[in-house]
């Protein structure tokens, strides 16, 4: 049965349709707002997956370049390959909200496929398939607690905007995806150009509102075409075997819990949990999963319950304490900039290069080419955590945090007409126990004012933690990686004294209330401004020059007529000047110039041998000439390179001349003075004047 719900959002009709299209998919929706459409799907297995302790699911995103009218433009003229970074955080988002929303003991391989099939150039797709992903889940046969809908909140001139066209966001100083059920927001990621906390909270709140008519448009979906929902396997935990393992435990792993440093209280949890399996004996024989389980969940009542009713964190800090900071720059004495900033258990080590606008990342999206001339690289290595795994391209998780981190930094970075060169930071995780993706943004920060960026302001970032049990409220600033598993939140917060630059939440629970919302972000702001206090102890403000090592980058502006002359004959003259002076020169149809030298000696070299080029004659100037050409009328001297005049017979001598070879030969050096530059570029010289003078 065919059927098509709508509601306005915004400016446009937002619309849900079913029946038409993947009749064989457990769920399948077409979501479609302006004339951007989404196809999103979902299937669920009928066979359990067995030997796994997580929900099996996987998203994926795919934009087709069909739905901008455009053909690939890879060798193979498909999509191909690995996803791009867009469609890979644009997973990220559909699965963030969506994943703790399945029954915990799901375990049926599921499978969520977004496809965009068709864009209108102002609304962006990603926000319609985290929704569509909710509507396939509705009608499907699936367990799924949902709905939940997903908009984008922008901010014009002071006034909140739901979805804003791209060419509005450009005029938007809030960017933020707001994802939220009917009765709380459960998701969050974007940004702002230094938003305050109480605007921040706002938009957030402005966009669960907004979205309430999308969940309608879900509820008469369901109403409409909802399968009957499968049973969904629970396990039950053995009381005998619970209280046995408490009694035999719980003190142990009470004392393991608050050992502070991270390896050593996960060694001294394993041998509790040996302990245990030695002392249970026999009883328990066979049900080896039923014991961890109740192992994990123990120590994770015991901890959340020192949170709440006795007031401890596991590491002994106060609730919005931070760990101890330490910061480091220019300890790469070859880089273009390096820091190196530790918070407790968590470093990173972040390394800046400037290179030229041909080494800015070009990015193909269905609107088109987009150049990036500011990178920042997340890696997260695996003996960061003690462990020994296969080492091999980033992953979704390194590229979410890579993201975030991105959009906190790039806030500050100066503009082009000031800075004009590529920047690239790499973050490597050389340790980590909570909120590398801060620390990230904290490196890079140092990093780029190592390298003498001229950056407008020192960024932090901080990750917020949560426990709530009933009525009972407690709120973690700096959270290690122990109280981010167990906890209830995890709220990312970037920015600079001035306002927020980066946010992200996802919520584990069934949402957050506006007052505990406001203060996780003030205390969030706390310890970010506790943070930057740390950092400008170390470093605080760009270095007045680049690295010696980094290049140098010059530029000149030409006639763009002279461009032909600096590139040569099938870029002859150019390649001898790059090959001659080591350097990088890019040229655009303006006549614009740069130059990217290895050092600065080697970009002024090259800059002289382009103005060499491009000289042009000033009437009255007297310059040296080399004789290229004898006719019996004249001689033709080259001025500079590329650059000849005539110098008639009658210009040659105060006297009388008979013959041009009885002054001058080809190859001879002589004084000219520039007579006059007609219309045509030719140019008259004289002999005769430049040695009156």
């Amino acid at each position: 049965m065919e059927v098509s719900f709508k509601a306005k959002v915004g400016d446009s009709t937002f619309s849900i349709e079913t029946g038409k299209m993947a009749l064989q998919a457990s769920g399948a929706v077409m979501v479609r707002y302006g004339e951007t459409m989404v196809l999103v799907t979902v299937v669920s297995t009928d066979e359990i997956r067995e030997g796994i302790d997580f929900v099996p699911l996987t998203v994926e995103y795919k934009e087709k370049g069909y739905a901008a009218g455009r053909i690939p433009g890879n060798y193979f003229r498909r999509e191909i390959g690995r996803p791009s970074e867009k469609e890979t955080l644009t997973a990220r988002i559909i699965d963030r909200p969506i994943r703790p929303l399945f029954p915990k003991d799901y375990r049926y391989e599921t499978q969520i496929i977004a496809t965009v099939l068709c864009v209108d150039n102002e609304n962006d797709p990603d926000i319609l398939a985290m929704t569509g992903a909710s509507a396939a889940l509705e009608m499907s046969d699936i367990p799924f607690a949902g709905p939940i809908a997903c908009v984008r909140v922008g901010r014009i001139k002071g006034d909140f905007r739901v979805n804003p066209t791209r060419e509005e966001l450009e005029e938007s100083d809030i960017n933020l995806i707001v994802a939220g059920s009917k009765d709380a927001v459960v998701m969050v990621e974007g940004g702002g150009l230094f938003v305050k906390e109480e605007d921040m909270l706002e938009a957030i709140f402005f966009g669960h509102r907004a979205l309430q008519p999308i969940i309608e448009l879900q509820v008469k979906l369901k109403e409409a075409v909802s399968l009957p929902k499968r049973s969904a396997p629970v396990s039950e935990i053995d009381e005998t075997l619970a209280k046995d393992v408490e009694l035999l435990a719980a003190e142990r792993i009470k004392e393991a819990i608050m050992v502070p440093e991270k390896l050593k209280r996960r060694d001294t949890l394993k041998r509790v949990k040996a302990d245990l399996v030695v002392a249970i004996g026999d009883r328990y024989a066979g049900r080896e999963k039923q014991v961890d389980e109740v192992f994990h969940n123990l120590e994770r009542h015991i901890m959340r319950n020192l949170a709440v009713a006795e007031g401890s964190r596991i590491d002994g800090r106060e609730f919005d304490e931070v760990r101890p900071i330490t910061c480091e720059v220019g300890l790469l004495p070859r880089t273009h900039g390096s820091a190196l900033f530790r918070r407790g258990e968590t470093l990173a080590l972040a390394v800046v290069t400037l290179g030229s606008t041909s080494d800015e990342q070009r990015v193909e999206t269905l609107n088109g080419n987009v150049f990036m001339p500011f990178m920042l690289h997340y890696n997260f290595l695996p003996f960061s955590v003690g462990e020994a795994r296969r080492f091999g391209s980033p992953g979704r998780r390194e590229i979410g945090h890579g993201g975030l981190s991105t959009r906190a930094v790039e806030k500050i970075l100066p503009d082009r007409d000031n800075f004009d060169y590529t920047i690239r930071v790499v973050s490597e995780i050389l340790e980590s126990n909570g909120s590398s993706s801060m620390a990230t943004v904290c490196a890079s920060s140092l990093a780029l004012m190592d390298a003498g960026v001229p950056t407008t302001a020192p960024v932090a970032g901080i990750a917020m933690g949560l426990i709530k049990e009933g009525d009972d409220v407690r709120i973690l600033s700096d959270i290690l990686g122990d109280e981010d598993h167990m906890g209830d939140m995890d709220f990312k917060v970037a920015g600079t004294r001035e306002g927020i630059t980066s946010l992200q939440m996802d919520i584990k629970i069934e949402g957050l209330s506006k007052p505990i919302m406001q203060k996780a972000l003030d205390q969030a702001r706390k310890g970010r401004l506790f943070i930057l206090d740390k950092m400008e102890e170390t470093i605080k403000e760009p270095r007045p020059e680049i690295s010696p090592y980094a290049p140098k980058l010059l530029s000149i502006k030409i006639n763009p007529d002279k461009i032909r002359d600096v590139i040569g004959p099938g870029g002859k003259v150019i390649r001898a000047i790059q090959l001659e002076t080591d350097s990088r020169i890019d040229i655009d149809d303006s006549g614009l110039i740069k130059i990217l030298g290895v050092d600065e000696a080697s970009s002024e070299k090259a800059l002289k041998m382009i103005r060499e080029i491009v000289r042009e004659a000033d009437v009255g100037a007297i310059y040296e000439g080399t004789v290229r050409k004898i006719m019996d009328f004249g001689a033709f001297v080259e001025i500079f390179p590329g650059t000849d005049g005539l110098v008639h017979i009658s210009q040659l001598d105060s006297k009388r001349v008979n013959k041009v070879t009885d002054i001058l030969r080809e190859g001879d050096k002589v004084m000219v003075k520039v007579l006059e530059v007609d219309r045509d570029g030719k140019i008259r010289l004289s002999r005769k004047a430049a040695m009156g003078e």
